[in-house]
Parts: structure tokens; C-alpha cells; sequence
């Protein structure tokens, strides 16, 4: 009896044996074959290339048919983004340095996103930026290539200017942008703020005339009517005006 189950018990074993291993494989075929140090050691190889503009990183780590957005909103290709790889001026030398990587890997596709410590030098003269990307990696045929990349530039506030503290007279009063609308500039200890609907903000200088509050793009700015009073304050953002004109 034991005999005749045999080849019954033989086949039952191959069958799982078989489901097993073909899980397994099915398993692993989802595993990622990336990690985290692989695209971040490739970005750092890109962004070394940059300064000396070669284009052969970019050649090899960019898929052909990527989609590239940088931080002024230009979208291109990578026959344009291959283009613009060029060697900094004369007199222009920098790095650029990949910081704070965060990723999420699967099977095929790993997303990097990362932030960009960028330093140039110029005759002499140092400039720093900062930015943040994120890269799409997609694997094709074994090899993992960028088919997209969005960038964007860390807002900064502008240098603080000198201020004309002779010219708060001109700006103190109340501005209203529709009825109910208002808001008022008031001046204090040798400073400057705008307050609106119970929220007050220092006005900082960036030049005569033109100031920023601390942390928000834009500009604020007063205009002289032709008698040489202020008559309105311009809020302006993106190079579009907001314009609120002065009631006392």
C-alpha cells in the first residue's frame, strides 16, 4: 500500500516544488535591483560635470526620451538638456554638492529626491544656491535611466538695505484696496511695518523706496504722484501689481 502511494506523494511534492518556485521568482522579479547610494552616487556624478560641462554623465544617466524641468520653469528634452551642458565662463569656478536624499524603490522605478548645495565662485567673488530635485529612475532592459526631473530653487530673502528713515513720514497712513480692504503702515523705533487685518510684518528695506517682508516673495513699493506725495502702495509679485491706493 505504502509502495502504491508513492508516485501519487511524487507528484504532489513536484506540483508544490514548482508553485514554490515559481512564487519565489514572481517575488523577486518585484524586488528592487537598486538602493538608494547607487542614483544618489550618479547624481553627484552628474552635478561634477557640470561646472567642467561634460556632457558624458548626462549621455549615459538620462533616458532619451526624459522630460527635464528646471528651476525657471524651462522644460526640455534631452537633446536641449545635452545642449546646455557647457563649461563655465573664464574666471568662473564652483561644485555642487547632493545633500538630504530621500528615496522610494520598486521594481522598476526609484524616485530620488534631494537637495543641491551649489557654490560658485567668480574672479574671486563666492555665491551660494540652494535647491531641491526630484529624479524618476526607470528600469529598462537592466538599466536604470532618469526619465524625469523636476527642479526648483529655495527662495532667499534679499540683502537688507540701508534705510531713509527721513521717508517714513511719507509712508505712514492707510491704504484700501476695496471697501473694507485696508491696510495700515505705521513706523516705530526705526522701523517700518504694514498691518492688515491684525497681522503686522517689518517692512525691510531692499533699496530707496522698495522694501520685502521677511520670508514671502514679493516686493512692496510706494509711488510719488507728481506733487511728490505717496498715493499708493504697490504690492508686487512676479512683476504683477496689486495696487492700493492711499485714503489718509
Amino acid at each position: 500500500m505504502f509502495n502504491a502511494m508513492k508516485p501519487a506523494l511524487i507528484i504532489v511534492v513536484l506540483i508544490s516544488t514548482f508553485f514554490t518556485a515559481t512564487l519565489a521568482l514572481s517575488h523577486a522579479s518585484d524586488l528592487p535591483t537598486i538602493t538608494q547610494d547607487e542614483p544618489v552616487r550618479r547624481t553627484q556624478e552628474l552635478v561634477d560635470a557640470v561646472a567642467p560641462g561634460n556632457k558624458a554623465p548626462w549621455e549615459k544617466y538620462f533616458a532619451d526620451d526624459c522630460i527635464f524641468s528646471d528651476e525657471k520653469g524651462n522644460t526640455m528634452d534631452k537633446a536641449k538638456l545635452i545642449a546646455g551642458t557647457t563649461p563655465l565662463p573664464e574666471g568662473h569656478s564652483g561644485t555642487i554638492k547632493v545633500v538630504n536624499p530621500q528615496s522610494r524603490i520598486f521594481s522598476d522605478v526609484a524616485i530620488l529626491s534631494y537637495d543641491l548645495n551649489e557654490t560658485e565662485i567668480i574672479f574671486g567673488q563666492r555665491e551660494t544656491a540652494r535647491y531641491h530635485v526630484t529624479d524618476t529612475w526607470l528600469r529598462r532592459s537592466g538599466e536604470w535611466k532618469i526619465i524625469a526631473t523636476q527642479a526648483h530653487r529655495y527662495y532667499e530673502d534679499p540683502a537688507v538695505g540701508r534705510v531713509d528713515e527721513k521717508k517714513f513720514a511719507d509712508y505712514i497712513g492707510t491704504y484700501e484696496l476695496a471697501s473694507g480692504q485696508v491696510r495700515e503702515v505705521t513706523a516705530e523705533n526705526g522701523k517700518l511695518f504694514v498691518e492688515r487685518k491684525g497681522k503686522q510684518e517689518e517692512l525691510l528695506p531692499e533699496a530707496s523706496d522698495i522694501f520685502f517682508r521677511k520670508n514671502i516673495e514679493g516686493r512692496i513699493l510706494f509711488h510719488y504722484d507728481a506733487n511728490g506725495k505717496v498715493d499708493t502702495l504697490i504690492d508686487r509679485r512676479n512683476n504683477e501689481d496689486v495696487v492700493w491706493k492711499k485714503v489718509k
